[in-house]
């Protein structure tokens, strides 16, 4: 049988409304009180009714959280950052993946919000989207991280990616390297834009020249990624770095490269942007732009559960922006040796 408030009134011999303010940690019970009210809870096996006391508070301290590609690992460690923190603040969440379709994201936020999450925090959404203007507008928390739209009406968590994707550039120009392919990505995202643009200004301001043939910018698919750099780099006059906007896709890189045979970084400099975990792994190496995600992902959570609660500073639309960090590892060096060999040196 079902246990109910009533119940535990009975069993603790105190009023049906003094049993709610304890279920919902009120102040102003006395401790002796409360004490008696825990016990007829634990003796009775009471288990809350989360959707009857939602319709009470109207709050179901229930999250969304909607990521892009779930088995890219930058999302995968964000996301366990922010599950991790909610669960500490007692919120659930519940995590959706769109697989980077407009239509998924759609209908995620559909679906969360027919759950009566209370908040809900996006990555990966387009630059020129108009739905988060919308639920903004309609007063419903949502921030967005590691994403920006081109809206005043909105809450993002990002990162400096013009200036991450200068960082890394600057890097390779400083060993040397002036043919820098560059794995971008779809500009749709305005994350990805930035890095495009950060990197377009970087080239010119060193006196380079972008060669477009050198730059893949479709949808972040590994095995796309592969083929694109398997077949340049069968190019005679290859480039001799790749600079990549994730992690995951300078991986895809240095995977074409392997099967290639050519050496990184002897042959080969690559240069990614995320700094996931096993970018840090000794056999791999990666030198990458930090996103900070630890920080990007607890700021987003902040942000948002202040807008629930209505203690945010600035409830109308912010912006945090975040410094990125180049973290250098053994996947970048000077072309030297491969300029040298073009020329036909032979060590002789």
């Amino acid at each position: 049988m079902r246990i109910t408030v009533h119940d535990i009134a009975r069993v603790a011999n105190v009023s049906q409304a003094t049993v709610s303010k304890v279920l919902n940690n009120y102040s102003g019970v006395k401790e002796s009180t409360r004490k008696k009210v825990s016990e007829a809870i634990e003796e009775l096996k009471f288990t809350p009714d989360s959707v009857a006391r939602s319709m009470v508070t109207n709050k179901t301290n229930t999250l969304g959280l909607i990521v892009g590609d779930i088995s890219n690992p930058f999302f995968a460690e964000s996301a366990k950052i922010i599950i991790g923190k909610a669960q500490e603040q007692g919120y659930d969440v519940i995590i959706s993946n769109t697989d980077h379709d407009d239509e998924n994201l759609e209908n995620a936020i559909q679906t969360l919000i027919s759950k009566r999450v209370d908040g809900i925090i996006i990555s990966s959404i387009s630059r020129t989207s108009i739905r988060i203007k919308k639920l903004h507008d309609a007063g419903f928390p949502v921030v967005l991280y590691n994403s920006r739209v081109e809206s005043d009406s909105s809450n993002s968590v990002v990162l400096d990616n013009y200036k991450g994707a200068v960082l890394a550039v600057d890097h390779l120009v400083e060993l040397g390297h002036e043919s820098i392919a560059f794995i971008a990505g779809p500009t749709k995202y305005l994350t990805t834009y930035e890095r495009y643009a950060g990197y377009e200004a970087a080239l010119k301001n060193r006196g380079l020249v972008l060669n477009k043939e050198h730059v893949y910018d479709g949808e972040y698919d590994y095995e796309k990624v592969y083929d694109f750099s398997y077949n340049l780099l069968s190019d005679p006059d290859r480039p001799t770095s790749f600079f990549a906007t994730s992690d995951q896709m300078a991986l895809a890189v240095m995977d074409a490269a392997a099967s290639r045979n050519i050496k990184i970084p002897d042959e080969l400099s690559v240069v990614g942007f995320d700094n996931m975990n096993i970018s840090a792994n000794q056999y791999i190496g990666l030198t990458t732009i930090s996103q900070q995600k630890e920080n990007m992902a607890e700021l987003a959570l902040k942000k948002l559960i202040n807008l629930i609660v209505k203690k945010d500073p600035h409830p109308v639309s912010a912006e945090l922006t975040l410094e990125p960090e180049l973290i250098v590892r053994k996947t970048t060096s000077t072309p030297n040796k491969i300029i040298l060999e073009r020329r036909g040196y032979n060590g002789t």
